[in-house]
């Protein structure tokens, strides 16, 4: 998520890997990885070079923080047995018990997540 940020803040300019991770303090190995999965994903375009770098390829309005997070991360849920996308039972008791608080959570994260974008974290309006 860092890497999109600094990418939206330097206004789509090229932005090269050491000055993302710079910005980020993410070691350029692993920078390298995200941003290949960012790439993929379609966030982001790269240009090969002295001159090259990174920039966004969408809007930022159009970069919605939740889907970025299930495209990197996997399931925003919690607990497997209240995953939407990936739903796992929940074996043990304990986690049958807490079920319902797990799936009451795992609704208000996506709902805050899905609700905003990468301008309106640049913006600092955060839509609940």
């Amino acid at each position: 998520m860092g890497a999109l940020i600094c990418l939206g803040v330097k206004d789509n300019n090229l932005i090269n890997i050491g000055e993302i991770s710079e910005e980020t303090l993410v070691p350029v190995n692993y920078l390298e990885q995200i941003l290949l999965q960012l790439k993929r994903n379609g966030y982001i375009q790269s240009k090969r070079g002295v001159n090259g770098g990174y920039k966004l390829s969408r809007n930022l309005n159009d970069i919605i923080i939740g889907d970025v997070i299930r495209n990197l991360e996997g399931p925003l849920a919690p607990m497997g047995c209240v995953s939407i996308t990936s739903y796992e039972s929940c074996l043990l008791e304990e986690g049958r018990l807490l079920k319902l608080l797990w799936a009451l959570i795992r609704v208000e994260v996506a709902e805050l997540l899905d609700n905003n974008t990468i301008y309106d974290l640049l913006e600092g309006n955060i839509y609940s």
